[in-house]
């Protein structure tokens, strides 16, 4: 049996929570390089997305991305 790709886990993972975050790729499916495929899918799909800001714990402050699938070009 083939291995879905990583678009397609991505598609699958869209349609059932909504959005995705770069930790979540990792940790979920092991994709390292979220925004490489985000920019391969965005050539079909509208995908948003938005910078989310936190204070790690050692106070420093931070930033990742979080991507939303918006539908089909």
């Amino acid at each position: 049996m083939d291995k879905p790709s990583q678009n397609k886990i991505l598609l699958k993972h869209f349609e059932q929570f909504g959005t995705i975050t770069p930790w979540e790729a990792i940790k979920d499916y092991g994709i390292i390089r979220l925004p490489s495929r985000i920019c391969e899918l965005r050539k079909i799909y509208n995908i948003s997305d938005e910078w989310i800001r936190f204070t790690n714990r050692y106070g420093n402050p931070g930033k990742y991305k979080k991507y939303k699938l918006e539908g089909i070009k």
